[in-house]
């Protein structure tokens, strides 16, 4: 019996009506275990740690996963706890059963709780394991002079050691995790990043690309055992939104460029089983509407200081890329793609989110809170295609480009031949879709927001002034680099530079480096640092910071 009537656990199961289970269709926002439904099991080890999420300023979500002995199977009845302290005596418990159709991972909506503290939690199977104590900080509310979050994107497990999750669990102070999607990658041991995860011993598991429900449940599960990772969600409560490679590399609404549903079968079933075992591992309340799973997005307050506003930009609303990243089209493409790329019936957000945001937006600037923040996959910022030639020379060009391999010879010289002709960096982002970014300016305008964008995506750390078609700017965007995953500074060094000298939006681009960002928020400024760590490919590292830049309302500008 739960003591606690105010928490309510959260349980999941498999195919569509353990979607519907999983998406909040029972009592509260979990459906109870169904009586028999599984033998129980009371021994367990807790190899995955503890993680909490989506905070409010009565509580969090909070997660584990209970692994069976081998031979058995079962659901596993489990106690948790949330004290004041590390050391001490619970204010609030609870039972809540790890389901076996859950893949045996347990979620409690913790409520009652004071705002702006922070609590200790953790879990206990029925022989007395316990997992390790995690500890998350309920939301603000009323006067709030400082909040402190981390933005974390792009974490390739075979592109190396987690190392800024070390760091980053080091924080003094950390209010919460804001994660800005690409939690797990599909690919197989020969795809993205192979070569690296070969030298490290990181090799994804399963060793072949995942599809089915299983693939996705034992990736994640991958990702979660890692100590480093482990630490940083024991740190603090995480606030995550997928990108696309939780499903599959440059994904919309309806399918994605790495998959082929001729080898790999229906789009929507593999997008169901990606969706399920999301849910099921990650530390995040369902969705607004069981129906339909992608519809992840919400919003946070932080008291009288900020709003964030968390969008889908992937499965809900995306119309396709006009082209793949890593390709490069002929010159006579290129007319066709930019009058493609100015169709207005081109999505991201959709109407329907478009709508929700906008709600949330004017609220937040009708109390008067001096920051508008939007938790977004992509990067905003109109960002030109860079011309390496004019930015460093026809010798230094010659050379840099003779040190490639021949393929990405060839595939540089096409895509220098389109960016003279007009067509943007990265087609998967924003500019992509620049019909739909303005909509988005002139519903920004139309609230009076003074928005603060993040992205991720792009395996690199940005800092940039964000403008309409009018030349009128509209706010600012700090994008955060990879925690692992590589980027085109590897092929390429300083290419950051020369997109920041060449872009008008773009103040900072760091390329070369991994890390993450820390921004600090007060009424008046917001402060990003881009923290970087000295290398992913062994676990001794040291800490720098690439950058500090100070955003106030109308101004962005370095600081040392």
């Amino acid at each position: 019996m739960n003591d606690d009537k105010d928490a309510k656990p959260m349980t999941f199961s498999i195919n569509r009506r353990g979607l519907l289970a999983a998406f909040g269709s029972g009592a509260g926002i979990g459906l109870a275990p169904v009586a028999g439904a599984a033998p129980l099991v009371t021994s367990a080890a807790f190899l995955h740690g503890v993680a909490s999420g989506d905070p409010s300023a009565d509580g969090a979500i909070i997660w584990t996963r209970a692994t069976v002995p081998v031979g058995k199977s079962g659901d596993v009845p489990l106690t948790w706890h949330v004290a004041r302290s590390a050391s001490g005596k619970p204010v609030k418990s609870g039972t809540v059963t790890a389901t076996a159709a859950a893949d045996n991972t347990a979620k409690v909506d913790v409520s009652g709780l004071s705002p702006a503290t922070e609590y200790w939690y953790w879990f206990q199977s029925g022989d007395g394991k316990t997992t390790p104590k995690g500890r998350f900080r309920t939301l603000p509310t009323g006067k709030t002079d400082q909040l402190v979050i981390a933005l974390a994107t792009c974490q390739l497990y075979p592109g190396g050691f987690f190392n800024a999750y070390e760091d980053m669990a080091k924080l003094k102070r950390l209010d919460a995790v804001v994660h800005l999607g690409d939690y797990i990658y599909e690919y197989g041991a020969d795809g993205y990043g192979a070569e690296t995860g070969k030298k490290t011993g990181r090799l994804p598991d399963p060793s072949h690309e995942i599809v089915t429900l299983d693939d996705y449940r034992r990736r994640h599960a991958q990702v979660k055992a890692d100590p480093q990772m482990q630490m940083a969600h024991a740190r603090a409560a995480f606030i995550c939104v997928w990108d696309d490679h939780e499903v599959a590399n440059d994904s919309w609404i309806g399918g994605a460029e790495n998959h082929d549903p001729a080898r790999e079968g229906d789009w929507r079933a593999r997008k169901a089983a990606a969706l399920q075992a999301y849910f099921e591992w990650m530390p995040i309340r369902a969705p607004r509407n069981a129906d339909e799973p992608a519809a992840i997005y919400r919003s946070f307050e932080f008291g009288d200081l900020a709003t964030l506003a968390m969008v889908e930009t992937r499965l809900l609303a995306r119309s396709p890329q006009i082209a793949s990243k890593g390709t490069a089209p002929d010159a006579a493409e290129v007319a066709e793609m930019l009058a493609a790329r100015q169709d207005p019936s081109r999505e991201l957000l959709g109407a329907q989110q478009m709508k929700w945001l906008e709600g949330v937006l004017a609220g937040s600037v009708k109390a008067g809170k001096p920051w508008q923040m939007l938790g977004n996959q992509v990067v905003m910022a109109r960002v030109p295609g860079p011309d390496l030639r004019k930015a460093v020379g026809d010798e230094a060009y010659e050379a840099m480009v003779a040190r490639l391999p021949e393929s990405y010879r060839t595939l540089i010289a096409k895509a220098q031949i389109a960016y003279a002709q007009g067509l943007p960096f990265n087609l998967d982002a924003w500019d992509g879709y620049p019909v739909a970014r303005e909509r988005l300016y002139a519903m920004l305008r139309r609230v009076g927001a003074n928005p603060l964008a993040f992205a991720g995506d792009s395996h690199a750390a940005w800092a940039n002034n964000l403008h309409d078609d009018s030349g009128l700017r509209i706010g600012t965007e700090f994008g955060t680099t990879a925690i692992t995953s590589p980027s085109y500074g590897s092929l390429l060094p300083g290419l950051g530079k020369i997109i920041a000298q060449q872009s008008p939006e773009v103040a900072f681009c760091d390329q070369d480096l991994k890390g993450y960002t820390i921004v600090t928020l007060s009424p008046e400024t917001a402060t990003a640092e881009f923290v970087t760590v000295s290398t992913v490919t062994s676990r001794q590292f040291t800490r720098g910071i690439a950058a500090r830049y100070e955003a106030r309302k109308g101004t962005l500008r370095a600081i040392a």
